[in-house]
């Protein structure tokens, strides 16, 4: 899909949140500093088919509203968020742009995907922000739910809203909160009724720019013969470093099946990883994996937009014996 050229890059906000914590709310208030001689944007998911928070946001001039209904644009198809995005960029021309998932999406997922190089000349990410209902806190049911806790580990800045409703338990249980994700060096931040000076999310995004080449045996032939290539479509790898941290990751196209029996050998044959997770188009259906050192995850899925893996590692490695490997696991290795 090719993407509209811009004169420069559009700081863009994803506001994401479980169900309920506030995030239209911060967004609304947010919109509120907006300077007078700019146009600032705001895109939003809803998961059902009816949009009611589109309603809640400011329709005056100097604002672009849109949403995109039904299913959540982190983890669906990325086809029909790649379109509206597009389209508020051409249309509106935005100074400014937030993107508020579904308070049920993976706010990583979308990060992902806005951070591949065809978008980096065209959105300048900032840091991700997740809203917590501090006045739930204390609620076990609700904070230990995984999505829940997918959300508050993508986050860079974390908002506690509803300060003004929360209990001694609820302050007590931010205190372990707190701890348990000081790993993530994320910032901290408290609101009440939404206010916040925007001043303090205005922090690009820490991660490492992703870097797509081709897949290592076709840089062997491209070296040989002396003529680069330019990545334009799948298969592609990647390797970034952060943090301390090595990430391989892998995209191949979604017509590529592979034997799901080859495919589990190689994944838990590797030695020395800090986690696999992947989904794959096998001989026995879609197929997601999901490995960390102490338990070996794999179900059927429903049908995914292309084949990918990642591998993370606490050191570099040689990757192409993994990646000639994977390509040997492919059932229809002339299509």
């Amino acid at each position: 899909m090719k993407i509209l050229s811009a004169s420069q890059a559009i700081p863009v906000h994803i506001i994401s949140g479980f169900l309920g914590a506030g995030k239209t709310t911060l967004i609304k208030h947010l919109l509120q500093q907006k300077p007078e001689q700019e146009i600032w944007a705001v895109l939003m998911n809803e998961f059902g088919q009816i949009g009611v928070d589109q309603q809640l946001l400011p329709q005056d001039q100097g604002f672009a509203v849109k949403e995109l209904l039904g299913g959540c644009l982190c983890c669906s198809s990325q086809l029909p968020m790649q379109i509206a995005l597009s389209r508020l960029l051409s249309e509106v021309k935005p100074d400014r742009l937030f993107i508020e998932p579904t308070g049920l999406g993976h706010p990583g997922q979308l990060l992902e995907q806005l951070t591949e190089p065809h978008w980096q000349s065209h959105l300048n990410m900032q840091a991700l922000v997740t809203v917590v209902d501090g006045s739930r806190l204390h609620d076990r049911d609700w904070t230990q739910q995984n999505l829940y806790a997918d959300q508050l580990k993508a986050a860079h800045i974390v908002v506690i809203s509803h300060t003004d409703l929360m209990t001694t338990a609820d302050h007590a249980a931010l205190t372990q909160l707190q701890t348990e994700y000081q790993p993530y060096a994320q910032q901290w931040l408290f609101t009440e009724h939404g206010q916040l000076d925007i001043e303090l999310i205005k922090q690009g995004y820490r991660g490492s720019a992703r870097q797509i080449q081709p897949l290592l045996k076709q840089q062997q032939i491209t070296r040989s013969a002396d003529t680069p290539l330019v990545i334009q479509q799948m298969p592609y790898h990647y390797v970034e470093s952060a943090q301390g941290y090595q990430v391989a990751g892998w995209k191949l196209p979604k017509r590529w099946q592979f034997n799901f029996y080859d495919l589990l050998d190689l994944l838990c044959e590797q030695k020395d990883w800090l986690r696999i997770k992947g989904i794959f188009h096998t001989d026995q259906g879609w197929k997601s994996f999901n490995f960390n050192p102490e338990q070996f995850n794999y179900q059927s899925v429903d049908e995914g937009i292309d084949n990918r893996v990642e591998v993370i590692y606490q050191q570099s490695r040689d990757w192409l014996a993994f990646e000639t490997a994977l390509v040997q696991c492919r059932m229809d290795p002339e299509k």
